[in-house]
């Protein structure tokens, strides 16, 4: 029987995004066979913010993410240690920052 080997992927990063994008905003939506999460930058006493990438991807590739994330998340926090969350936003600042736009019957906003 033949060995399966993991197959190796060469991924290339282009000049353009390897300087990458700070984002403090995300908002996601979701369909049946979408999520989809904008990344957003908003700054200090500034009312607006502006997409700055869109990501597509499927709920599995999604859940995948998600895990990945968490992963990392606790890898990072045993060699640096917990990170912590500040409390309750600025009054001004009400609803910025990484969140989901669905409502609770499951509908987007």
């Amino acid at each position: 029987m033949q060995e399966m080997r993991p197959q190796q992927i060469n991924i290339e990063l282009p000049e353009a995004q390897a300087e990458g994008i700070y984002a403090n905003l995300a908002m996601i939506v979701h369909s049946p066979t979408e999520m989809v999460i904008d990344f957003a930058r908003i700054m200090p006493r500034m009312s607006k913010a502006k997409v700055l990438s869109r990501i597509v991807m499927t709920p599995m590739h999604a859940k995948m993410l998600q895990k990945a994330l968490a992963d990392n998340i606790k890898k990072f926090e045993e060699q640096y240690g917990e990170i912590k969350m500040h409390g309750s936003p600025h009054p001004t600042e009400k609803n910025i920052g990484f969140e989901s736009r669905t409502d609770k019957d499951g509908t987007d906003k």
